[in-house]
């Protein structure tokens, strides 16, 4: 039987391999328990007044070039209020019927009406501009509130992260995890 001598080289290397995994592990359950909070916005955003609320995730916007514009909040999801496909697949996937998610839906859109009808607000691109119905991917900030977090923190849309759009995935994250913990909004109705 032949024993292998380890040299300081392999157990130095050994050492540091296991170093790189525990700190690799630590960032990424650091950023996992990323907290909730609102991030900074940033400079140059233009403003435009919100003429309607389609849903609680959807908006209309009276644009800086005179025409309306269908804004479609990046990272959430909130219940649909509309009979559509998605309605139908949603109702399958959870197990309720249409008119309990259409009910939890209308909660979400008088949520997006109280915070954004008739309001000014500034529309913060990310990577892809457009959605393939035609409507304006945007994060909508409302003074120095980011309303995308705003409506998951306080429980009134789930998260849907879809790549590219990721900017602001880790904090929509945490908010949504504190909001369904604190059975806020929705999730008080939700369970």
């Amino acid at each position: 039987m032949r024993f292998r001598r380890t040299t300081w080289w392999n157990a130095g290397r050994w050492l540091a391999l296991t170093a790189l995994v525990g700190v690799l592990s630590t960032a990424a359950s650091a950023r996992a328990a990323a907290p909730c909070a609102m991030p900074r916005k940033p400079a140059g955003l233009h403003p435009v007044s919100v003429v309607r609320v389609v849903d609680g995730d959807t908006i209309v916007v009276h644009a800086a070039d005179g025409r309306n514009q269908r804004v479609r909040l990046i990272g959430i999801d909130s219940p649909e209020v509309h009979a559509s496909d998605k309605l139908r697949r949603d109702a399958q996937r959870s197990g309720r019927d249409a008119a309990a998610i259409q009910a939890l839906g209308a909660k979400a859109s008088e949520f997006t009406k109280k915070y954004l009808a008739g309001r000014q607000v500034e529309l913060e691109r990310d990577v892809t501009p457009a959605d393939r119905y035609g409507r304006t991917l945007a994060y909508v900030w409302l003074g120095e509130e980011l309303y995308n977090l705003v409506i998951v923190r306080d429980g009134y849309a789930g998260l849907l992260t879809l790549p590219p759009n990721v900017r602001y995935a880790s904090v929509l994250a945490a908010c949504h995890r504190t909001a369904r913990e604190s059975r806020r909004g929705l999730w008080a109705l939700n369970e």
